[in-house]
């Protein structure tokens, strides 16, 4: 019975063996199991070619792995883009979520950063303009 209201194992006091107990462990094992499935796909960030495993720090791009990996900084920059595609991030806004608060950084830097990752997509695909440049304003995730 407490396995059914959610228990994850007991320990039975009098001895014996119950398939009963059994198979409710192994409903227990199952449940958690596609607990843990749903969780890990509710992360992934997916936008037309582009695909984001932020658990893993895995970018993909029509259907590839890009093959120079995006490093940490790289990557919270491409979340954060592609996360709300259409809307323009300023640089001041990817610099508070690529660098922690003290970390003095000039705003340029956000703009190689961004050159480094374009290089890294046309590696998979020499079209690559999911990133775009609002001049004045900051960069986008190109909905089209």
């Amino acid at each position: 019975m407490g396995l059914k209201l959610g228990a994850d194992d007991f320990v039975k006091k009098s001895g014996g063996f119950s398939i009963k107990v059994l198979i409710e462990r192994i409903r227990v094992q199952l449940r958690k199991k596609n607990i843990n499935n749903i969780e890990d796909t509710k992360n992934i960030i997916a936008h037309g070619k582009l695909k984001l495993d932020p658990s893993q720090l895995e970018c993909e791009w029509d259907g590839k792995q890009l093959p120079d990996k995006l490093t940490t900084t790289e990557f919270l920059l491409v979340r954060e883009l592609a996360k709300r595609p259409g809307i323009i991030k300023e640089r001041s806004q990817l610099m508070d979520i690529a660098y922690r608060e003290d970390t003095d950084i000039e705003d340029r830097t956000i703009d190689s950063h961004v050159k480094r990752i374009r290089k890294k997509f046309k590696k998979v695909d020499a079209n690559f303009s999911a990133i775009e440049t609002r001049y004045g304003s900051g960069y986008r995730w190109n909905v089209s």
